[in-house]
């Protein structure tokens, strides 16, 4: 176990300028009960969901959780943004909440940072996690947290649209199968398809199943499937099977393009499905088809929770009861239905499909999917991304070739990771 003043050092280091203005509130205090009886009391919970008030059923669950565990829990609602700078900077100052529950990708980063407890340390049981969903929260073997549930990409399409085509639907499990069935589509004046290729996060995220279906590896950006990856959404916008559109769409306004009525297919989330439900669209659901044949990986969406470190150990006994408890198979279920996830246990996702059968191709492509620092990669991986969604922009606007764009992010990426 790394002890708590190496921690408190090697967050020093890294925190810096970056979150030097954040201010603080809600963090967890006690005296040091030497890893003796767990303290009652107050035990603080911060999470990316700010848009849950007092009255909301998370908030009832979270303060429910504690009261079965013998104390009270004070829940805090931050941006996700925010809720990593408060993270760190509490961490640095020996103030972290007792849970906290943040973005998989961030996970990595308050790891390494020294502010997160692992498994071994909570003696929290991670057993019945399917273990791509788990692989988010792993680095250099320890697992940090527990997901509350997982979200990923999937391929919404347009019955109407795709009969006017004389496509159909169940043939696509190929690149070239795909772009057949654009070319049809735009033959008819609709459109084929819509993403977000937007020079952030969001348009790695979209990019990412493209890419990891050719085969290509994120430390290698610039390798020839990659670079076939990058081309075939490039050919798409200069082909106008997509539209322009794509370089500054979000998720949000891809959907809302979608929803139009006049695109074959949206490359979308699970959290759009309640949506489309009320949308009046006739719908289907597909996996994203990787280069070759078969679905290709997508990238997990969704949070862990963890336990960061305390000084007062004896704390981590209660904090695991209040995690085990929001990790229930029950509370997956009733949590993740609110929260459009797919439960991350094989029991959980049975009970979701039990009572919501047109989640299917959601549990498929989530049991298909990869999280975004898997492979070790860790908090190298949103240096990566960054040069990644760079390069996208740099090859949709014409700027560069997809080749010498994806050239240029894999030398960018190997200096900055080095």
């Amino acid at each position: 176990m790394i002890s708590f003043f190496r921690r408190k050092r090697a967050l020093a280091a890294l925190v810096g300028l970056a979150v030097a203005g954040a201010t603080l509130t809600g963090c967890a205090s006690g005296t040091s009960s030497a890893g003796g009886a767990a303290p009652k009391g107050t035990y603080t919970f911060w999470d990316p969901y700010p848009q849950f008030d007092a009255s909301s059923a998370w908030t009832k669950l979270v303060e429910k959780c504690g009261t079965e565990a013998g104390v009270t829990v004070k829940r805090t609602g931050y941006d996700t943004s925010d809720l990593t700078s408060k993270a760190l900077l509490a961490g640095q100052q020996n103030n972290s909440p007792d849970l906290l529950l943040v973005d998989n990708p961030v996970v990595s980063t308050l790891a390494d940072a020294g502010i997160l407890t692992d498994t071994s340390e909570t003696k929290t049981s991670t057993a019945s996690v399917e273990k791509n969903i788990l692989a988010a929260g792993q680095i250099d073997g320890k697992t940090y947290g527990v997901p509350i549930g997982a979200n990923t990409l999937a391929l919404y399409y347009n019955k109407k649209v795709l009969d006017a085509a004389g496509v159909d639907p169940s043939t696509i499990t190929s690149w070239d199968a795909l772009t057949s069935a654009l070319e049809k589509i735009s033959a008819t004046g609709n459109k084929g398809i819509t993403f977000s290729g937007i020079g952030t996060e969001e348009g790695s995220f979209q990019f990412l199943p493209w890419f990891w279906g050719s085969g290509a590896d994120l430390t290698k950006l610039d390798s020839s499937d990659g670079v076939s990856a990058l081309s075939l959404l490039t050919d798409w916008v200069n082909k106008g099977y997509a539209p322009n559109s794509v370089i500054n769409n979000t998720q949000t306004t891809s959907w809302q393009e979608f929803l139009t009525g006049k695109f074959g297919f949206s490359e979308n989330g699970t959290w759009q499905l309640a949506g489309v439900k009320t949308s009046g669209l006739d719908y289907g659901i597909i996996s994203i088809p990787s280069k070759s044949g078969g679905a290709a990986p997508a990238p997990t969406g969704g949070e862990f929770l963890t336990i960061p470190v305390q000084k007062d150990t004896a704390r981590y006994q209660v904090s695991e009861k209040i995690q085990s408890c929001l990790t229930s198979t029950k509370n997956y279920v009733s949590t993740d239905t609110t929260l459009s996830y797919v439960a991350p246990t094989a029991a959980a996702q049975q009970q979701q499909l039990a009572a919501q059968s047109d989640l299917k191709p959601w549990v498929t492509a989530v049991g298909d999917a990869k999280g975004r620092t898997s492979d070790n990669l860790g908090t190298k991986y949103p240096k990566i991304s960054e040069q990644m969604w760079k390069a996208e922009q740099n090859a949709l606007s014409g700027s560069q070739t997809p080749a010498a764009a994806l050239q240029q992010a894999q030398t960018a990426a190997a200096a900055a990771i080095k």
